[in-house]
């Protein structure tokens, strides 16, 4: 399983025209599940986005979580982070999970967030999104479990 985390000041996600989520300070997580992936990477996933401290404190830190920042989370389901571009040029998405079975464990993401006291919004599985992003620093984190 691998996110792509970047803390925002606003982003708006859009299919067909209409808008779907939007929120203001938080992280956008971009979430991509491999063909091999488990439910069991769903928990240390959740984990590291609820307590990944990379908004600032009063001093100027990255100190704080996205809830002690007051900020929303928004997942992206994104499969194209298992492209592979190592042989030509065009992406292989061989390593990416088959629909299906990465449906279930982006929600058991969401899930676990949620349980975690996170407002959590996101994307539409599957579709064609368009994502405004306004992002903050920039701060982008890569995390792979």
């Amino acid at each position: 399983m691998r996110a792509v985390i970047q803390r925002v000041g606003h982003t708006k996600l859009s299919v067909e025209g209409r808008l779907i989520a939007e929120i203001e300070n938080g992280l956008v997580v971009y979430l991509g599940v491999g063909a091999d992936d488990t439910a069991a990477q769903c928990a240390p996933m959740a984990k590291k986005i609820a307590q990944l401290r990379i908004f600032e404190d009063a001093g100027g830190k990255m100190n704080l979580s996205v809830q002690e920042a007051g900020g929303e989370v928004l997942l992206v389901s994104q499969f194209t982070l298992y492209g592979d571009c190592r042989h030509g040029n065009r992406p292989s998405f061989i390593a990416a999970a088959r629909p299906e079975a990465a449906e279930p464990l982006y929600e058991e993401v969401i899930r676990l967030l949620s349980e975690r006291g996170l407002r959590v919004k996101k994307g539409v599985f599957g579709a064609d999104m368009k994502i405004e992003q306004y992002n903050d620093g920039p701060v982008t984190v890569l995390f792979e479990c």
